[in-house]
């Protein structure tokens, strides 16, 4: 089993994420606290191992929200699992495909877009299919 170990929303398109401690997931909407609110990627998530990886590959130490996702998680892989269901504490989330990485990457870390391009790196989109009040520390896991 796994565990959410961080959680960011941003404002507005543009805006940095902020840190947040806990955060709503509502059902086919997504996280409210975030500006992809009601938008086809919901919410995305990155692995800390994964990240962690990458910063060490690219010999740097830039804290998780650079990836702008809005969830971390550990212990739960992510790669190749379009269409399994993950559960955070009580919200269930359908994992639509992989989060390719954008250019603004690069403008944040140079060469970070090419390290999180493969083999899922970037992390995963999803919806929310059952909504719930989240938290760092939550248990997480797949349920299919």
């Amino acid at each position: 089993m796994g565990r959410l170990e961080g959680i960011w929303g941003r404002k507005a398109w543009g805006l940095e994420a902020r840190p947040l401690d806990s955060a709503t997931l509502e059902t086919n909407k997504g996280m409210v606290e975030d500006v992809s609110h009601g938008s086809p990627r919901q919410i995305t998530i990155i692995e800390k191992e994964v990240w962690a990886l990458v910063m060490k590959q690219l010999g740097a130490d830039a804290p998780p929200e650079t990836r702008r996702a809005n969830l971390m998680i550990t212990g739960v892989p992510l790669k190749e699992t379009r269409g399994r269901i993950l559960r955070i504490g009580d919200a269930r989330i359908e994992i639509r495909g992989e989060t390719k990485p954008c250019r603004s990457m690069d403008e944040k870390l140079p060469g970070l877009k090419d390290a999180l391009f493969p083999n899922w790196n970037g992390g995963a989109f999803g919806s929310v299919v059952e909504g719930s009040e989240i938290a760092i520390g939550d248990p997480v896991q797949w349920i299919n």
